[in-house]
This record gives C-alpha cells, sequence and structure tokens, in this order.
C-alpha cells in the first residue's frame, strides 16, 4: 500500500476536494474515516463529504478540555449530517491526570499533556483503520507544508488523506457562506484556531491565525501533523 500510494501522491495534486474523497471512501469503504476538530476547515469537509458519501465515518479527539461552543457545534453536525461522531477519549480523566501529573500540566508541560488527551487517542483510533482523513491547510504552519492531498502517515503508519490541503483561509470561508454550513461560534470572536479552553485564545489584531494557540510557548502543533515536505519542494531541499 505504501508504494502504490507515493505513485499515486503526485496525480492526486490534481483532484477536486469530491474526487479525493470519492476515493478514499472506494477505496476504503469502512477502514477509513474523517477526524475532525470541527474548526472552519473541518466544517467544510464535512459539508463536502456529505455530498460525496450519504454515510461516512466521523471522529473526533474529545479532551475533556473543549469549548462549551465547540460540543454545540457537534451536536449541530449530527443532526444536521445524520452521523454519530465517534468520540475519543484520553485514558485518563482531568481529575486522574491531576492527581498522577499535578494540577494545569498544559502550562508546566503542553506537549506531554497533548501527548495524554490527544496524540495516545488518535494512535488508538487509527489502530482501527486503513487510512484517515484530515482538513489541513499547508499555509496553516510550516509543519503543514508539504501535505500531500494523499500520502502514507509514516508516524502512524497508514495512509493519510488531506482534501483541502491546498486551500487558503479564503476560499474556506467562501465555501461556508455560499453553502451556509454551520461553524464554531468562536470564530466571530477573534478565535480563527479553536483546540482546548486552556490552550486558547482570541488574537488580537494583527497576530498570526495560530497565534492565540499555546499563547506564549513555542509550541505551534500538537503532535498529530508532524509532516514531511513533499519532494521536490523548497522545503524538502532545506
Amino acid at each position: 500500500m505504501k508504494e502504490n500510494i507515493s505513485q499515486l501522491q503526485t496525480a492526486a495534486e490534481s483532484w477536486t476536494p469530491e474526487r479525493v474523497l470519492g476515493w478514499a471512501f472506494d477505496t476504503f469503504g469502512s477502514a477509513v474515516a474523517i477526524s475532525s476538530a470541527f474548526g472552519a476547515e473541518g466544517m467544510v469537509l464535512i459539508d463536502i463529504a456529505s455530498r460525496v458519501r450519504r454515510n461516512f465515518r466521523l471522529f473526533t479527539l474529545d479532551t475533556e478540555f473543549l469549548f462549551p461552543e465547540t460540543y454545540n457545534l457537534m451536536d449541530q453536525v449530527e443532526q444536521k449530517y445524520g452521523i454519530t461522531i465517534e468520540r475519543v477519549y484520553p485514558l485518563s480523566s482531568p481529575e486522574e491526570q491531576e492527581q498522577a501529573h499535578g494540577a494545569a500540566l498544559w502550562l508546566r508541560n503542553p506537549d506531554q499533556c497533548c501527548n495524554m488527551r490527544k496524540v495516545e487517542p488518535l494512535r488508538r483510533k487509527l489502530n482501527e483503520l486503513q487510512a484517515w482523513i484530515t482538513s489541513i491547510r499547508r499555509d496553516q504552519t510550516a509543519a503543514r507544508a508539504g501535505a500531500g492531498k494523499i500520502e502514507w502517515d509514516e508516524k502512524f503508519g497508514l495512509v493519510k488523506i488531506n482534501p483541502i490541503a491546498d486551500w487558503n483561509s479564503k476560499r474556506v470561508w467562501q465555501y461556508i457562506r455560499e453553502r451556509d454550513t454551520p461553524y464554531n461560534a468562536l470564530h466571530d470572536r477573534s478565535y480563527p484556531s479553536i483546540g482546548c479552553t486552556h490552550c486558547t485564545r482570541a488574537v488580537r489584531p494583527g497576530e498570526d491565525s495560530r497565534a492565540g494557540r499555546w499563547s506564549g510557548s513555542p509550541k505551534t502543533e500538537c503532535g498529530l501533523h508532524i509532516i514531511q515536505p513533499l519532494a521536490g519542494s523548497p522545503e524538502a531541499g532545506a
């Protein structure tokens, strides 16, 4: 499978999101699922998927530290699209984490907190699958700049599919407005990127769209999307 994906990767760069999703659903059936944190990009991808396939698998990593607005949006998604979100939880509750590692681990060691509440649960979920679908975009962070629309995920050992990797924020919001797609209410309150309550704040005028994530820390990724650059890209030769 890894070799086949390598051959397909270049061709898939010219595919529309609909074609990428259609290929994923046809190739992997119930062994592929969309992963979503229900940001603007995630909502676009869910809406597109609903137009490609009536029934599709959708899961989220519920850290138990999400905003009320995020939980409300999850309820809207289930009602609007007629699907049940598969919620993946950490092995430890917030109380158990505090007992084992002390209070406010996210302040003292955000990487460890993310690993426990996001990376490990994701690894557990991906063990059930042959492929996963994300809504990441290349222009979001340097770590995502090399994302292919279809690629082999070395970190987790399965196929990773990023149908809107080449989109930008303007295109995402244009889709949302044209299709009247539901989105997180926090986006209207200067939260362009939304994660856990403890590690997300509103951005200030002139700040980068992800400045509100792990503010005051050099951390820019939770660890789910550390991607190798595409062969032939400027980053690949760095």
